[in-house]
């Protein structure tokens, strides 16, 4: 069992106590730690450790739960940091959204203009968290889901000495999409994917031993007029079937933006928006929670239930436990054990963990028909983080200008300075300018 301190950064969000109810789900594999809950506002920081606190205690762990919203003192001597915020909240994210759209353009929080603005906001926040570990915890892990993860670690692993591994579940999840609209069973299948965060694609799918492809074309005749298919689910059938490979969800918003924007600018709604709408919910529920002798998190009224943030929890219990697991991480390409793509970016990839660290295993390249779109993405991606941590508005703008959801470079600049206004508060002067 581990014996490590853990500051978790972004623990009063409204996937905070879900993401400790997972935490301590893995409780015996981390007995004798304690927890350092971090974020801004006391009194959810309240709720949620009090939720802690009652789980640990109902399970029986030796484990020490407090909160606090002065980083640095959390930081001190801490072993790993379990990253998750969002600079501005939903507010900030409902402008991410709802801005572009009046461009033409398609927000999206991690892909699009919003978030790029998401990436400006969150790498402004890391700028001073590096700086706090610099001075009180030198040897800390950064092990992060703070949006854009690809992003956020370009930056960090770029202008840094930190170690920082980021976590999504896209590559456990995405393939499910497909096999779903396909009626095939996901327990059967093995599908590995790479590229980078949100936008990987299949580098090998088969279905009990045989090649999937056949198997999606036929589903795809058999379906592609079927109403019952949900829009996601057709979709992701036919990109899979015309590019021969299994798509991240994400790759909607590229190979289907017309349609998509279309819905989004004649919805009532946006995401953020209709979030903000349930937050008053999730944080009643979490206050009765924390009055109850043992908390049990309603996967109806909660974010996520215990089921929050769980890759992260694996990768930190199979490096600080040295139990050896395959998991997916975001790493720079190192050796460019993906081909097609710089040493020096970011790729999400299959990775082995142990005690070791985390070693991605051989990549094969990605097939022709995708390569392009996430190269361009990539190097969007290595723009962005540069604009992010050390830029001025034109480095943003060229930025922005490379993202393939934005068609002009007018539009890069229109969309830009509106944005940058609207976020004002949450970025550096020098991307004012």
């Amino acid at each position: 069992m581990a014996s490590i301190k853990l500051v978790y950064i972004g623990g009063g969000s409204s996937r905070g106590a879900g993401t400790v109810a997972s935490i301590l789900e893995h409780g015996e594999e981390f007995d004798g730690s304690e927890i350092v809950i971090q974020d801004v506002d006391p009194a959810r920081l309240k709720a949620v450790e009090t939720i802690g606190q009652k789980i640990a205690e109902s399970k029986g762990l030796d484990i020490t739960i407090t909160s606090t919203t002065d980083r640095r003192a959390a930081l001190a001597d801490a072993d790993a940091v379990l990253s998750s915020f969002r600079p501005g909240n939903f507010a900030a994210r409902a402008l991410d959204e709802r801005i572009p759209l009046k461009h033409g353009v398609i927000g999206q929080e991690t892909q699009g203009p919003g978030g790029f603005f998401m990436s400006l906001r969150s790498i402004h926040i890391y700028e001073d968290i590096i700086r706090d570990l610099d001075a009180v915890a030198p040897k800390a892990i950064l092990f992060n889901y703070t949006n854009p993860v690809n992003i956020v670690s370009q930056a960090v692993t770029r202008f840094t000495d930190r170690t920082i591994w980021s976590m999504c579940e896209g590559p456990i999840v995405f393939p499910k999409t497909v096999l779903r609209a396909a009626g095939l069973d996901p327990e059967r299948a093995n599908v590995v994917m790479a590229g980078v965060n949100h936008n990987v694609w299949s580098t090998e799918h088969t279905y009990d031993g045989q090649d999937l492809m056949p198997l999606l074309d036929a589903a795809w005749e058999a379906r592609k007029d079927d109403p019952t298919l949900g829009t996601l689910e057709r979709r992701m059938l036919q990109l899979a079937v015309t590019m021969r490979s299994v798509p991240a969800d994400y790759f909607q918003y590229y190979y289907f933006r017309e349609e998509i924007l279309r819905e989004l600018q004649g919805a009532r709604t946006t995401r953020a928006e209709d979030l903000l709408a349930a937050l008053p919910g999730y944080w009643e529920h979490y206050d009765e929670q924390s009055q109850a002798a043992v908390p049990e998190l309603d996967p109806r009224r909660s974010r996520g239930g215990i089921h929050e943030l769980e890759l992260a929890i694996d990768v930190m219990s199979s490096y600080y436990n040295d139990a050896p697991a395959r998991l997916p991480v975001n790493l720079p390409n190192t050796g460019g054990v993906l081909p097609g793509f710089d040493e020096d970016v970011v790729v999400e990839m299959w990775c082995d963990v142990d005690g070791s660290g985390v070693t991605p295993l051989p990549q094969k390249p990605l097939p022709h028909a995708v390569r392009g779109l996430v190269q361009q993405l990539a190097e969007y991606q290595y723009l962005a983080a540069e604009a992010a941590w050390k830029g001025t508005r034109a480095d943003g703008i060229r930025a922005l200008a490379a993202n393939p959801m934005v068609p002009t470079l007018r539009v890069a600049e229109e969309l830009y300075d509106e944005m940058a206004y609207a976020h004002r508060a949450y970025l550096p002067e020098r991307l004012l300018r």
